[in-house]
């Protein structure tokens, strides 16, 4: 049977009349600074910004999607859901100011790095070591809004327990740091796009089958 926070992540689950007026200036400050960074990209040839930006999206993208395909195989709960007000709710753990938030995460991480390939922090390679710093960080906010009930875990394995915040720190943000930092890293701007497209392909894919064969319930 479902929890009492899916019931209520079902509630208004992606009806458009629930948009509140704050989305559009935050969608068109997300819109600004992809502009820029898009016309940095087309005067500089860097692209990485903006494969960075759409990378870690993209990871999220998959990552909300095997969350929701949880809550339909169990029919108890997703792995962690998001029931409270929003602007709006796309999926039961997914609303829009999260993914507007991934969205830019990716540029932020890019930008925290140097030119400086081989400089390392605290002996480790900036790359990693920004992704763990990112990934530690945004673990801390997420036990903030577990305590206070705007991100529900209903699972044992993945909650404040020493073992459940390093599930959480591995499976819900470091291997979007990891992927991004490893695309970025790819010699070829073919390379980086393709791998990009792949990722987006994948988690289009698997929510076109879950609308084809599973009702798109979550």
């Amino acid at each position: 049977m479902p929890t009492a926070a899916t019931l209520q992540a079902f509630d208004h689950l992606r009806d458009l009349s629930t948009i509140k007026w704050y989305v559009i200036p935050l969608f068109s400050i997300v819109l600004y600074i992809y502009t820029v960074e898009i016309k940095n990209a087309r005067q500089s040839g860097n692209w990485n910004a903006v494969f960075a930006g759409l990378t870690l999206f993209a990871m999220d993208f998959i990552n909300e999607t095997w969350n929701g395909w949880v809550y339909h195989f169990t029919n108890y709960s997703a792995v962690w859901t998001v029931p409270g007000e929003t602007g709006l709710r796309t999926m039961l753990g997914w609303n829009i100011e999260i993914m507007f938030m991934f969205a830019l995460a990716g540029i932020v991480y890019y930008h925290t790095l140097t030119e400086n390939r081989r400089l390392k922090i605290l002996g480790i390679p900036e790359g990693w070591f920004w992704a763990i710093a990112y990934s530690a960080f945004a673990v801390f906010v997420e036990c903030l809004l577990n305590i206070g009930n705007h991100l529900i875990w209903s699972y044992e394995y993945w909650n404040l327990s020493f073992k459940g915040i390093w599930l959480i720190f591995f499976f819900g943000y470091f291997h979007f740091y990891v992927v991004t930092y490893l695309v970025i890293a790819m010699k070829s701007n073919r390379a980086k796009v393709l791998t990009i497209t792949a990722l987006f392909a994948v988690a289009i894919i698997a929510n076109i089958v879950t609308l084809g064969f599973l009702g798109w319930q979550y």
